[in-house]
């Protein structure tokens, strides 16, 4: 298993290793895709069926935003 090590910059933005770039084909331009399972993170090259889901999902993640509902399923 090959690891890499890069550094957050001040906006939060960083670097994408070149091993990982080579591992994943990136190229300018490329989107990348996190997956987070607890406290890990896979990074995958996003496919445009990744961004039109993604896409697609944005707009339905209001529907329980209200106060009321934080309110109900708080305990959950």
């Amino acid at each position: 298993m090959e690891k890499a090590i890069t550094k957050l910059s001040s906006k939060y933005q960083t670097t994408i290793p070149e091993p990982v770039r080579n591992a994943l084909k990136l190229g300018k331009g490329d989107s990348v895709l996190f997956e987070v399972t607890n406290d890990e993170v896979r990074i995958k090259r996003a496919r445009p069926v990744d961004i039109a889901y993604l896409s697609a999902l944005n707009g339905t993640l209001d529907e329980w935003a209200g106060e009321a509902d934080e309110k109900a399923y708080r305990d959950l």
